[in-house]
């Protein structure tokens, strides 16, 4: 597929995304969405910030899968080996089964957990789901077998009940393991539709509504059978983060002390995986050593027999979660990101410009903030002079992405223990338009508020994010007249063609402890 081509139904996805999202103009509409997951120590940590993110989506269903690194067995005493699997790079034959727990419930553990803290989370935000309503969509999917989508499971009965009804709105499938259960899924429907008068009405229906948020290809049920008998399918290969960073401005948020305090505390806190603390999903598991690696060396693991594929970190540091790269553009930030990959947001932004995107499927290619809004660099300085702002200093108003969606998570975890709304603190409130629509030179109003629930202090920015389509003719930055009040005007570049659209994004940050970031993105459409 040349890069026109792509351009092309790129933009006919997108418009498929618009088109059936629901939205009403300054109304938020929670994405759908289904998680499949393997039981991994970053899995288990994912599945932990998506519940506590869980008034943000509409959660169709929690299944369990398999993976290349984990697999359950069918009960027969089967065995399975594929070449350069990992047990056959630990230079191990065939195995009845690989790194899964016969009676494996992390996912309903974390409920169970979720339920002791429903009371409290409900406190700080209303729209939590009941621990009966999660449950009842937390089955099983395909986990006999590494990539074995042959037959059905009560999680691809999940998936192809809610691919098919009529529900609105896009349908986001997220794969943080393998992809055995959806492509399950997909072949059954293949199975009783394919050859009759319904077929191309199925398949039509399915490109336009089903999005795949892939952690990789975990399984290869992806490559040999998705892409091939299903190429029209969205697909977003998401960069996952670990939820460790380079930064020293952020480190401090997987350090011991801020995960003891933060993120190590109540029922959900307990089942948070970090360094050294003796946990291992599978008992005897010689290649998840980050559990029992307290006080231990690399080399002192190593002729223990463990598999010590990382560096260890100090004991008591967030062990991370790898797979949730797959649903930060769904979580409510106010940036909308799930609506269009190129409008930016927690996993960055797919930029068809960069790179070239994986079996013709847009990948996000950027995985940091600041380089959304220069659209040139990660610098400060770069981005201060791109937005025409003078110089920035660290403690600027538009952080990192990483230490933005930590914050929240260690907010929402503070929730689930403090029983009084007073106690905790809260995301600032921002409203006003997500559209409007205005003529070249045109003056207009955004009529955008901004408040504060807990009282606290707050930085507003008014942000010109370069991701629509109108392009800068000149040098001069785009500005609101007022950047740094909530409702503000903003004139409409005299060159600016029908058709054009200029973003614009409202930051608010408070001073709570931790400290929360909103957001309000308003689209400028030229009529």
């Amino acid at each position: 597929m040349n890069f026109k081509t792509l351009a092309i139904a790129f933009a006919g996805s997108v418009l498929a995304l618009a088109s059936c999202s629901s939205q009403k103009d300054g109304q938020y509409v929670k994405p759908r969405t289904i998680v499949t997951c393997d039981p991994e120590l970053d899995d288990n940590n994912s599945m932990i910030r998506f519940l506590l993110h869980a008034t943000d989506f509409q959660i169709d269903g929690l299944v369990y899968t398999s993976s290349r690194f984990h697999w359950k067995n069918d009960g027969s005493g089967r065995t399975q080996y594929i070449v350069d699997s990992e047990y056959d790079q630990m230079g191990l034959g065939p195995q009845t089964s690989w790194r899964f727990m016969e009676d494996e419930r992390f996912i309903d553990d974390i409920i169970d957990a979720y339920e002791k803290c429903y009371a409290n989370l409900k406190v700080h935000d209303p729209g939590y789901p009941t621990p009966e309503y999660l449950r009842s969509v937390c089955v099983y999917g395909n986990c006999a077998f590494e990539g074995d989508y042959s037959y059905d499971s009560d999680g691809s009965n999940l998936i192809k009940k809610n691919i098919l009804d009529d529900k609105p709105g896009p349908l986001f499938i997220q794969a943080w393991g393998g992809s055995s259960s959806i492509a399950a899924a997909l072949r059954s429907i293949a199975d009783q539709y394919k050859g009759t008068a319904e077929w191309d009405a199925i398949v039509k229906k399915i490109n336009d509504k089903v999005i795949l948020n892939l952690s990789g290809d975990q399984d290869n049920a992806y490559n040999t059978y998705i892409a091939i008998e299903w190429p029209g399918i969205y697909v977003q290969n998401l960069g996952g983060q670990m939820g460790r960073y380079d930064n020293k401005k952020w480190s401090y948020l997987t350090s011991p002390e801020w995960t003891a305090e933060w993120m190590r505390t109540g029922p959900i806190g307990e089942l948070v995986r970090c360094w050294g603390d003796g946990k291992q999903m599978v008992p005897g598991d010689m290649t998840d050593f980050p559990g029992p690696s307290a006080g231990k060396t690399r080399e002192q693991m190593a002729a223990e027999g463990y598999v010590v594929w990382s560096a260890i970190q100090p004991e008591g540091t967030l062990y991370g979660d790898g797979d949730s790269g797959c649903f930060y553009q769904l979580i409510d930030n106010g940036l909308r990101a799930w609506q269009d990959p190129t409008w930016g947001g927690w996993s960055g932004r797919w930029d068809i410009k960069k790179g070239e995107p994986q079996s013709g499927h847009p990948t996000y290619m950027l995985t940091n903030m600041r380089d959304i809004i220069s659209g040139k660099s990660t610098s400060l300085s770069n981005m201060a002079r791109f937005m025409n702002r003078g110089p920035v200093e660290e403690d600027h108003t538009f952080p990192d992405m990483n230490g933005e969606r930590n914050l929240s998570e260690s907010a929402r975890m503070r929730w689930s223990v403090t029983p009084n709304y007073a106690d905790a603190n809260h995301y600032p409130v921002l409203t006003g338009p997500f559209d409007i629509a205005a003529k070249p030179g045109q003056t207009i109003t955004i009529n955008a508020k901004a408040t504060e629930p807990d009282g606290d202090e707050m930085q507003l920015q008014w942000w010109y994010f370069p991701v629509g389509s109108y392009v800068l003719t000149n040098e001069q930055a785009i500005t609101v007249d007022s950047p740094n009040t909530a409702k503000t005007t903003f004139t409409v570049p005299a060159d600016a063609k029908p058709g054009d659209t200029i973003h614009f994004v409202l930051q608010a940050i408070d001073n709570g402890t931790p400290s929360l970031t909103r957001y309000l993105r308003t689209v400028i459409t030229v009529k």
